[in-house]
């Protein structure tokens, strides 16, 4: 017999799927796919237009094409080499200071800069708040702009005069847009711009001042390379050179992080439709093996069947990723609207890629999940036309297994996930849900003692959990992984914050006092005595960077995100003491035995580590540390290692040196103090009798944090939506499997008077016990991982939350709800109609 022409077939399918658009599992197929691909393609557009706008604007995010930055100005040969190449160069200087005016005090990120800035890019500003703003350069000297944040912290208004350290200036204008500050994710507090030529009469930058120096240099790429290479050698410990991608790679740093874990939701929402594509796909095959067997008979060979069933499910799997993609496009705008705080002002649209990419996610899980069911049709015997009990011989189980598992190959390889971290997670998964599913199994066959008496109602309800536990315990296992993630970030995001503020003793510092000057050190020290009477000590501070670790480069010891890499990337506050900080406990080696004299000239002198970033950098007692200090190396032994409680709010530092060891070098003082609220005048007068100092107030800082978090949780608890909506596929495509059992066991109980309100109860009942069960394993996991999340990663007190028993209400509600419509068909079937076709 002559083969059927592939138009016809395509033809044929296309019918057959119209023909079966009102079938369940073809409903719950489509959603399931819907699903994942609009997860993929969110997530995607996420990662590619953050990173299409850092590149799009990577040199306006550094104002310049290139940047000397350092925390010392740069030497005048490094200035002269770039002039000589032609350059243009502009000069910025940022610290941070006290704003202070008649009515408050607000901590602030002063920026000097000259009248070249920016070399690239526009600097705008606004007459007034809310005004048009216009492109144009900065400041002129005497004047001051500033954002509009300011102005409410402390009752500013354009044409007042505020203080910068020692000099007044006149606010003149609203600071709207600068070119290489990208949005305000590294922007705690607000900007103050004023004129490079101001910076002196401050008085606030003072040597040992934290301070950044930047040069900035724009030109052609000759010109900006030769100026590299003959700066690059007499580069100082403290220096670096950025250029755009550099500058790219730094800002995009915390949001790559937060792309990876959402890209981790978007693989957690693809599995669990993968399950539920694959739970219908081994329907729509079951249910087909009859057309399968007629088509056979009729003169279709084996592989001309498979194409046909394969073409339906690839029809129906690209309508569903069409409609996903359109979806997950939608989603990111709602992603980005939600995160508008955190990202660069613009954003590019991304283009096509992460929509074919999305919609190719789909099409692979569908090809790996379905694939084993669908090739069953292409094995029904003709035969089977007479006899109904003849069923395909069932596949290989390498081919199913070996399909899922290259099709969760594919996708993770497409979502560039952290294999070490997915496979954790993943084993981590898998083993809690073997230990939580032996439990609801031994739930589910422990109640079947208490059927014999209990109403009939429970017994119908209860009976259709027990003649299919495994499907019941992972329904339950999925939804309670759900719940689980929802509960843990709400219990995180509005609790852990409260509870460590909390735990803390009610006169706990709660301002930090930076750049006190050794000629303030003595005036200031009475002056803070007399304001707070739990004031820590004044701390000399010098900054410096760990450069070597017995004579090798510390970059040879630094393990990715680590703290030691947190370390060795910047400057440390370096300091020196003689007795033990409060809060600092001796682990390995022993403190000063002589802390009022200094080391021999020919012995290095000592140092104390801190523990965790001596482990991460496996430093040992008896090391010798090189460091750069002042543009000086200095050469030191460790002699000691400490446990350091970072929660005091006492002044906590890394590395502490012997005693007399760093008192030749510039230096300023830092410490913290307590003072009650309503006392801001005290802080104003602070600030103003010495105007070098910078005072952050602790409470200021935790609600710009809390904001923050809000915002990436709202962000997270955004993404977990896809989750919810796989695990409701998971339960539909669960109900579809047994929907025809349930429609004939209703048909059944009808026709022996069984009325239907008792019908729609053992179903809220069933279905109310499944989501309860899954609420119940939320609640639980919660405490379970709070409980280690408090006790060993913060350390604080754990108490019980009974707000997460609201858990089980929500999953019966969710589960109960979802489980009755998706059954609403084995109620309103005609009991005669059933029976016959029986």
């Amino acid at each position: 017999m002559a083969r059927m022409p592939l138009p016809r077939l395509f033809s044929l399918a296309v019918r057959q799927l119209q023909r079966d658009a009102r079938a369940g599992e073809l409903r719950v197929l489509f959603f399931a796919l819907l699903v994942a691909v609009a997860a993929s393609t969110a997530i995607g557009y996420f990662g590619a237009r953050l990173n299409a706008a850092m590149l799009l604007r990577a040199t306006e995010f550094l104002g310049a094409d290139l940047i000397l930055d350092g925390s010392s100005p740069a030497s005048a040969e490094q200035r002269e080499a770039g002039q000589r190449l032609g350059l243009k160069h502009a000069q910025i200087v940022i610290f941070s200071s006290v704003i202070a005016t008649d009515d408050g005090i607000q901590l602030s990120s002063i920026k000097a800069v000259d009248d070249a800035y920016p070399l690239r890019g526009e600097l705008k500003s606004a007459p007034a708040p809310y005004q048009p703003d216009q492109p144009g350069n900065g400041p002129p000297p005497g004047e001051a702009w500033v954002e509009a944040r300011l102005l409410p912290a402390v009752n500013l208004k354009v044409g007042d005069t505020l203080d910068v350290g020692a000099k007044p200036l006149k606010l003149t204008r609203i600071l709207t847009y600068e070119p290489d500050r990208a949005g305000n994710f590294y922007s705690l507090t607000p900007r103050v711009m004023i004129n490079l030529q101001d910076l002196q009469a401050t008085g606030v930058v003072q040597p040992g001042s934290r301070v950044t120096y930047r040069e900035m240099w724009t030109g052609t790429p000759q010109a900006l390379a030769a100026y590299r290479q003959a700066i690059e050698p007499g580069l100082q410990p403290h220096q670096e050179i950025k250029d755009a991608r550099d500058g790219s790679q730094q800002i995009g740093g915390a949001l790559g992080k937060a792309e990876r874990y959402l890209n981790m939701a978007s693989l957690v929402a693809v599995l669990l439709a993968g399950v539920a594509v694959a739970m219908s796909a081994a329907r729509f095959a079951a249910r087909r093996f009859d057309a399968s067997a007629l088509l056979r008979c009729l003169g279709l060979s084996r592989g001309e069947a498979l194409q046909l069933f394969g073409l339906q499910l690839a029809l129906l799997g690209l309508f569903a990723s069409l409609g996903g993609a359109l979806l997950g496009w939608l989603a990111q705008l709602g992603l980005f609207a939600l995160l508008h705080n955190l990202l660069p002002a613009t954003v590019p649209p991304g283009g096509l890629m992460p929509a074919l990419a999305g919609i190719g996610t789909g099409l692979v899980a569908l090809a790996g999940f379905a694939l084993p069911p669908l090739a069953a049709l292409g094995r029904v015997p003709p035969l089977r036309v007479l006899r109904r009990d003849m069923l395909p011989v069932p596949a290989s189980s390498w081919l199913v297994y070996g399909a899922a598992i290259l099709a969760l190959g594919l996708i993770m390889w497409r979502l560039s996930l952290d294999l070490v971290l997915t496979f954790a997670l993943l084993g981590g998964g898998v083993v809690a849900a073997l230990l939580f599913g032996a439990l609801l199994l031994a739930g589910l066959n422990s109640l079947r003692r208490l059927l014999a008496g209990a109403p009939l109602a429970w017994r119908l309800g209860l009976g259709q959990l027990l003649r299919h536990p495994l499907a019941a315990a992972g329904q339950a296992l999925a939804f309670g992984l759900i719940l689980l993630a929802m509960g843990l970030i709400a219990l995180l995001r509005g609790e852990l914050l409260d509870t460590w503020q909390n735990q803390l003793p009610k006169d706990a510092p709660n301002y930090f006092v930076l750049n006190v000057l050794p000629a303030d050190k003595n005036r200031f020290a009475q002056t803070l005595g007399g304001l707070s009477s739990h004031a820590a000590p004044l701390y000399p501070v010098v900054p410096g960077r760990l450069m070597t670790i017995n004579g090798e480069p510390v970059a040879q010891f630094v393990t990715k995100d680590s703290r030691g890499e947190n370390a060795t990337r910047r400057d440390l506050n370096l300091t020196w003491a003689a007795a033990l900080p409060e809060g600092n406990r001796i682990t390995a080696g022993q403190w000063w035995s002589t802390p009022d004299q200094p080391p021999a000239a020919d012995q290095p002198p000592g140092v104390s580590v801190e523990a965790k970033l001596a482990d991460s950098l496996s430093i040992k007692l008896d090391d010798r540390l090189g460091f750069n200090v002042g543009g000086l190396t200095r050469e030191t032994v460790v002699t000691s290692l400490r446990d350091v409680n970072w929660d005091t709010f006492q002044p906590n530092f890394f590395i502490i040196f012997q005693p007399g060891t760093l008192a030749d070098l510039p230096t300023t003082y830092m410490t913290s103090f307590y003072l009650p609220p309503q006392h801001d005048r005290q802080i104003v007068e602070l600030s103003r009798n010495y105007p070098s100092i910078s005072i952050l107030g602790v409470e200021a800082l935790l609600a710009q944090v809390r904001s923050i978090l809000d915002q990436v949780t709202l962000a997270v608890q955004f993404v977990l939506l896809f989750v919810l909506a796989a695990g409701v596929a998971v339960l539909f495509s669960g109900l579809q499997a047994t929907l025809d059992e349930r429609i004939r066991q209703g048909a059944l109980l009808r026709a022996l008077g069984a009325s239907r309100y008792l019908l729609v109860r053992a179903r809220r009942i069933e279905f109310g016990l499944l989501g309860a069960a899954s609420g119940l394993l939320a609640a639980l996991g919660c405490e379970l991982v709070s409980f280690v999340l408090y006790r060993f990663a913060f350390s604080l007190q754990w108490s019980p939350h009974p707000w997460l028993l609201v858990l089980p209400l929500i999953g019966a509600v969710l589960v109960g709800g979802a489980g009755i419509y998706g059954t609403r068909r084995a109620l309103n079937a005609s009991p005669l109609n059933v029976l016959r076709e029986g």
